[in-house]
């Protein structure tokens, strides 16, 4: 097998339906005295005339014959499962999509998505996952997660891709009968409020935290907590100041009892970002829900970049401006 090329396969098939040199040669844009060299090559591979000049051309002989069939199936199955490109149906795949998904993101980001997926790939499922850094980043080389979308700063290196989504800037949520002034809460008033800060593992806050204490900014913290959904309840009944991401305050000010004020001093944008990894750049599936969450964004999606600045512009290129 080693000093058997499979080059000559074609060669032997275009002999077989031609029944000519001259006329396979035409058929695989080759010249004449290169296939007969070809076939002279297989004769001597496999000990066998394989064709026969005759009045009615080159015949086939038994060892030929049977050598037909196996070769259509190889060429078959080459040119199916090898040289065409990833095939994708979203109408009929079945595939589990998982997702990584921050706080931030699963709330902006996962209903309207998953509608999408359900009206263009009805029998497509969902999954999303949290992770620790170092596993996200072994989950997305490996396949295991198809996505990350939110906040995630440890994916920088020259292996990922990413697309920023959206940009936001932060808040504060008070209860609607907070002692402090309505549409504004100034620096001092900030700084001496009682605080709630949210420490979760999709660090859409610890971002807002090294922003604040690299001005200085000091806060009394009364009460940390692993889940933005228990901040609404923990706001509304008490007088301590939540600073979160804009859209989740946006949100949750649709529960009686608690109101958004804006910061009267300089806060922080968050770019809400997907990354995915360079090995399935090209994979059909994983650029078709990248598609999707980029469409849900029209306004804010930005041109795909590699994280490694001396590939980007070659990226880009390869990517187009939007996904």
């Amino acid at each position: 097998m080693a000093n058997f090329d499979l080059n000559l396969l074609p060669i032997a098939l275009a002999v077989f339906e031609e029944r000519s040199v001259s006329a396979a040669a035409r058929k695989l844009d080759m010249s004449q005295p290169a296939v007969s060299v070809a076939l002279n090559k297989l004769r001597s591979a496999l000990g066998d005339p394989l064709f026969v000049k005759t009045g009615r051309g080159m015949q086939p002989t038994p060892r030929a014959v049977s050598l037909i069939g196996p070769t259509r199936e190889i060429l078959q199955r080459v040119h199916a499962e090898v040289l065409s490109s990833d095939q994708f149906t979203p109408a009929t795949t079945t595939k589990r999509f998982v997702l990584a998904l921050s706080d931030i993101g699963e709330l902006m980001l996962l209903p309207r998505l998953l509608e999408r997926i359900r009206d263009e790939a009805p029998h497509a499922s969902v999954v999303t996952v949290t992770m620790a850094p170092a596993e996200l980043v072994a989950a997305l080389e490996s396949g295991e997660v198809d996505l990350a979308i939110g906040y995630f700063p440890d994916l920088r290196n020259r292996n990922f891709f990413q697309q920023r989504l959206f940009s936001q800037d932060f808040v504060c949520l008070l209860r609607a009968g907070h002692p402090l002034p309505a549409q504004k809460i100034s620096l001092e008033h900030y700084q001496a409020a009682g605080h709630i800060v949210v420490k979760a593992e999709g660090r859409d806050q610890p971002m807002c935290e090294r922003f604040l204490l690299r001005r200085k900014i000091r806060r009394r913290v009364v009460l940390s907590t692993a889940h933005f959904m228990a901040i609404p309840l923990l706001v509304a009944t008490s007088d301590l100041v939540a600073t979160v991401p804009r859209a989740f305050g946006e949100f949750v000010v649709r529960f009686a009892g608690i109101r958004l004020v804006e910061p009267g001093f300089e806060m922080p944008m968050l770019d809400l970002k997907q990354h995915w990894h360079r090995k399935y750049h090209k994979d059909a599936g994983n650029a078709w829900l990248r598609g999707l969450a980029a469409a849900l964004f029209p306004a804010g999606a930005q041109r795909v970049l590699c994280q490694s600045s001396s590939q980007r512009s070659s990226c880009n290129r390869a990517s187009g401006a939007r996904l």
